[in-house]
């Protein structure tokens, strides 16, 4: 494999390089052959996993906010990632910027009008009444704990420990090297590169979903205003068009490429957000926002702990109920792309502490999260009458927007706009937000990919990194093709399957970190020194 990667100007370990394109590939030929009995098995696998370690997922992510949290305020938030004398590499808006425009500024598009609709027309609690006041505070409060606090923790955690191991300990910047702690010299054995070969392959099964519904918003979109057709042939034009963006900017670099993009992008998303506020209701969506941070805080212990344990005696089919296509859904999806974002991070945040680290990407996503679930949230439950009387007074209105995410999610924000000046013009802007939100998660993550394959800060030659971002394209239009009409319930069996693997890696992440930084010594935290490797 070594003199086949020298003749192809490959500059990677052949062995991670080679085994992950070769089960990706292998795995793409094999949806293309069978979709359906592949289909079949990923639906048996999600409702066994659901079902039977569903309780698993939500301890874990738990753990991880509270561990996190201790960590950052223990004398080890002092210790500076990258040596005593580092200095940040971006300021903070990049450093905010090109986080969230890797992470998750999709999700926010995506469902920043449709979860909190889906909640408050279909209430997660059996003993509350849609569309009314409690149902309308119990949306908000769950769309924010999906989005909040919780899965910044899921990246924040693979995020230090890369950070922590690979700054400190001069390790390669690769997944199994945040497991140095634990299995010492064995991160450059066979059992290391299963580690950094499993990763890549989840990162671009986690980037793929991102993609997938991304691309369903797009067309959602591009069928509002110009009537294209919704379905999986456009759907797979938009991302061969989409992964040529991101190719171009992948060739241009984390600088150049990636720090322009996600910058343009969340002014624009700002932008949209703040029109919203001020053409909406204004007064009522601030006196909102402020409320919504007592929502948030007063629910988040009970909705972090509560697993619907009750759900077969109050709820008609019975089973796991209603977390079971939500929570555990965003944690496994999540978790999988984890070490993209994981790695990006750490990437871009040499030169802070530990907790500038923690607090920083807990905490700032977060309250941007919150403040945009506000905006579009409140005002499309309030566009679509919340309470008896409000709706009563809306007459044949009321209803029409929850109507139309129950017909279509990846919709549900076009619906929305529609009750706003300029819509068509908004609704464009939208498309070309998602699209840049696209191309920033994929050059990211193709970036990511490439590091992980040749364990070093710095890129490999262009086509090595290209082949990386063609290879996500590829995936996400067979799990398009794959998913058919029932795209987003097909789309969460394959990522809840994948997601439970990674996500006991994940977690055993927290143990390696914890005995990393069990070594450190007041002093030596002080002078930013390492303990010696001996000591582990």
């Amino acid at each position: 494999m070594e003199k086949l990667a020298r003749r192809l100007g490959l500059q990677t370990d052949p062995t991670i390089f080679f085994v992950s394109a070769g089960i990706m590939v292998v795995f793409l030929i094999a949806l293309l052959v069978a979709p359906e009995p592949i289909g079949a098995a990923f639906g048996a696998g999600r409702a066994w996993i659901v079902t039977n370690l569903g309780w698993f997922f939500i301890f874990g992510v738990t753990s991880w906010v509270i561990f996190l949290l201790w960590v950052a305020i223990s004398r080890f938030g002092a210790i500076r990632l990258g040596g005593n004398d580092a200095k940040p590499a971006y300021g903070n808006v990049s450093w905010f910027t090109m986080l969230f425009a890797g992470g998750i500024g999709t999700v926010l598009m995506f469902w920043g009008v449709a979860e909190p609709m889906s909640h408050f027309a279909n209430p997660p609690r059996p003993d509350v009444e849609a569309f009314s006041v409690q149902a309308a505070d119990d949306a908000m409060g769950f769309a924010i704990y999906h989005l909040g606090l919780h899965t910044w923790a899921i990246f924040t955690l693979p995020g230090l420990a890369f950070a922590y191991f690979i700054y400190r300990y001069d390790l390669p910047m690769r997944f199994s090297s945040v497991f140095y702690s634990l299995i010492g010299d064995r991160i450059y054995g066979p059992l290391g590169k299963t580690l950094d070969i499993f990763a890549i392959l989840g990162t671009l099964f986690g980037v793929a979903v991102s993609i997938g519904l991304g691309t369903q918003q797009i067309n959602a979109g591009l069928t509002e205003l110009f009537g294209i057709s919704d379905s999986v042939m456009p759907k797979v034009i938009i991302i061969a068009i989409l992964t040529t963006v991101a190719v171009c900017s992948i060739v241009a670099g984390l600088d150049k490429g990636v720090r322009v993009l996600s910058n343009v992008n969340i002014g624009m998303a700002v932008g949209l957000m703040l029109f919203i506020l001020f053409t909406g209701s204004t007064v009522f969506l601030l006196r909102s926002i402020i409320e919504t941070v007592g929502i948030y805080v007063s629910n988040i212990v009970p909705m972090a702990f509560w697993n619907d344990a009750l759900a077969e005696y109050t709820h008609e089919e019975g089973g796991w109920g209603w977390q079971g296509g939500w929570t555990v859904f965003y944690w496994a999806w999540t978790v999988t792309w984890s070490p993209f974002i994981g790695i990006f991070v750490a990437r871009i945040s040499r030169g802070r502490t530990i907790r500038e680290f923690v607090l920083g990407v807990l905490f700032a996503p977060s309250i941007f999260t919150l403040v945009w679930f506000a905006i579009f949230g409140w005002s499309a439950m309030q566009i679509d009458g919340i309470g008896e009387d409000a709706r009563a007074a809306l007459g044949a209105q009321a209803g029409s927007l929850s109507a139309a995410v129950e017909e279509s999610i990846p919709l549900a924000m076009f619906a929305f706009f529609e009750n706003f000046p300029a819509a068509t013009l908004i609704q464009g802007l939208a498309v070309v937000i998602v699209a840049i939100f696209f191309a920033t998660s994929s050059d990211s993550a193709s970036l990511v990919v490439d590091m992980l394959c040749t364990g070093t800060p710095e890129p490999g030659p262009w086509h090595q990194r290209v082949f990386w971002g063609v290879s996500e394209g590829a995936l996400a239009a067979m799990l398009i093709v794959l998913a058919g009409d029932a795209g987003l319930t097909a789309l969460q069996q394959v990522i809840t399957v994948v997601g439970l693997p990674m996500f006991i890696l994940v977690f055993a992440m927290m143990f390696a970190l914890l005995r990393g930084l069990s070594q450190e010594k007041l002093s030596e935290v002080t002078v930013g020194k390492p303990p010696r490797a001996d000591d582990l």
